[in-house]
């Protein structure tokens, strides 16, 4: 068996350097690289000697080696000459006796391959690696990325846009969507300025090509982190968060718990002169933050969640999740809070329908709104045993939307009649819940 070498005259060297360099600064792994060097060495044999041909790459990216073998079997007659040499052809080439079977292997040099094959080598590689190379990149991004959602990052606004802003971190850009930011800070941005943010997810296919990645600066779990940095005995364990709301610029409240007697979680967050929580409600512009020692007694829980109102008395229903909170007539702006803020947050925050109730005042027969429901629903209701106002307000969506003639709008509509009889808020908690259960009941 013999070799038919040609010298060549490009330095396989700088190619190999080439595609080492290309590996670094795509942040590649250079054997991986290497598999895809071969894999377009090999296209370009079968584009010059046809699919057919027999072949072997040997790439080594540590020696700067490369070198491509084409093999052939030596037979009496050529019928196929990509793949087959003749006897005497192969006896011609060298010193070495062939026989007929035997293996026949010529070195082909990259000059036979493509005239001036070094430069262009490199520039037809590059091009025809752009795909495989923006999927690796792609990959390696979505894997780095995806088990970073939920930490924070510091990145850089290069761009303000309507909807949206560019967020470049680590020479990878982000998106921070208008409903991500905190709306009373959205005059403050502005170009090359830092600005932290939560991951919140990671899309594997953005409409550049590359993975979406989705930052936050108004969800809850940016608000956690915060805590996690300024707050040692948080990231420590000591204090465990256990429930967050929030309504973003504005207002949140953080339920938090000591798992050491010793540690009072309230004090804890707050600080020496309140340093650590001022640090926090700076960052998030001024957004006012109550802190709330969590209790597993849901009516302590209810109460604490509601301050600074003070509560007379709670009645919680544990089937429907809801609770009756009544206090005095004196306590019901401080409970329901501006625009209904401070009891949209406790229910957010304890998970259970609060309904506020003025003590004293009863309840109200449902047949007392005849003129306004109808007479046909009023008896519906009470055949439901949904006999008073209140029995209405607390009854699960299920239960009412299996009553004929009720649907989600004019259940909507009731509540609205009701709760103004009471001079109460609606529960945006309800409402949601209401409208997930017709979703998934539509599906």
């Amino acid at each position: 068996m013999s070799r038919l070498r040609k010298k060549s005259s490009v330095d396989k060297q700088s190619i190999i350097e080439a595609f080492a360099e290309m590996a670094k600064y795509k942040g590649i792994d250079r054997d991986l690289l290497q598999g895809i060097l071969e894999d377009t060495l090999s296209l370009l044999v079968r584009k010059k000697y046809g699919n057919e041909a027999v072949f072997d790459i040997v790439v080594n990216m540590e020696k700067g080696d490369l070198e491509i073998y084409l093999m052939k079997t030596v037979v009496e007659e050529v019928e196929n000459p990509i793949t087959e040499i003749s006897l005497e052809e192969a006896n011609t080439t060298g010193d070495e006796e062939y026989s007929i079977g035997d293996d026949f292997v010529i070195e082909i040099s990259l000059e036979s391959i493509g005239e001036s094959f070094g430069r262009r080598l490199i520039n037809l590689a590059t091009q025809s690696l752009t795909q495989k190379i923006k999927e690796i990149e792609k990959n390696n991004i979505y894997n780095e990325y995806v088990e970073k959602i939920g930490e924070i990052i510091i990145g850089e606004i290069y761009q303000v846009r309507r909807n949206d802003l560019l967020i470049m971190h680590n020479k990878i850009e982000m998106h921070l969507p208008r409903e991500e930011q905190i709306p009373t800070e959205s005059m403050r941005y502005k170009k090359n300025q830092n600005i932290k943010s939560v991951i919140k997810a990671v899309k594997k296919n953005g409409p550049a090509g590359l993975p979406e990645i989705i930052l936050s600066r108004a969800n809850e779990q940016f608000l956690e982190r915060l805590f996690e940095i300024e707050i040692p005995e948080i990231y420590d364990g000591l204090i465990q968060i256990k429930a967050v709301a929030r309504d973003p610029g504005r207002r949140s409240k953080v339920a938090v718990q000591s798992f050491d007697d010793r540690v009072d979680p309230v004090g804890a967050c707050v600080g020496m002169k309140g340093v650590r929580i001022h640090s926090i409600v700076r960052e998030l512009n001024n957004e006012n933050i109550d802190l709330i020692e969590y209790s597993d007694e849901p009516e302590v829980f209810i109460q604490r969640s509601l301050l600074p109102a003070q509560i007379k008395e709670i009645q919680i229903s544990y089937e429907t999740k809801s609770a009756n909170v009544i206090v005095s007539e004196e306590q019901v702006p401080l409970a329901i809070g501006s625009n209904g803020q401070n009891i949209r947050l406790a229910s957010m925050l304890t998970g259970f329908s609060l309904t506020l109730i003025k003590e004293g005042i009863e309840d109200i027969e449902i047949s007392e709104f005849n003129e306004e429901i109808g007479n046909e629903i009023i008896n519906k209701l009470i055949n439901n045993d949904i006999k008073t106002a209140r029995e209405f307000l607390d009854a699960e969506p299920s239960k009412l939307l299996d009553i004929d003639g009720l649907n989600k709008e004019f259940i909507k509509e009731i509540r609205q009649i009701l709760l103004s009889e009471f001079d109460e808020p609606e529960d945006d908690l309800y409402i949601e819940n209401l409208e997930n259960f017709e979703i998934i009941n539509n599906r």
